[in-house]
């Protein structure tokens, strides 16, 4: 595979580098033993999907309301 950018970057006094005309915000960073860093595009919140630990805890939630361990009603009517 051809390189799309090439340029020599440096570490600047607090550890970090600057990637020019960076695509995404975030990056996922794999370092390896033998100095290679393979950055990764990386987003925060993929739009419509449910985290596999969400639907865990509401498959939980569902089955206690069906097996009947539910709190008290609460009082909304202050509100």
């Amino acid at each position: 595979m051809e390189a799309y950018k090439n340029y020599t970057a440096h570490i600047d006094s607090k550890k970090r580098v600057t990637l020019r005309g960076a695509a995404y915000q975030y990056y996922n960073v794999k370092e390896y033993e033998n100095g290679c860093i393979l950055l990764e595009p990386y987003e925060l919140v993929r739009p419509d999907t449910i985290s596999e630990k969400s639907l865990t805890e509401m498959d939980k939630a569902v089955s206690n309301f069906k097996a009947g361990s539910v709190s008290a009603p609460i009082d909304l009517s202050d509100f």
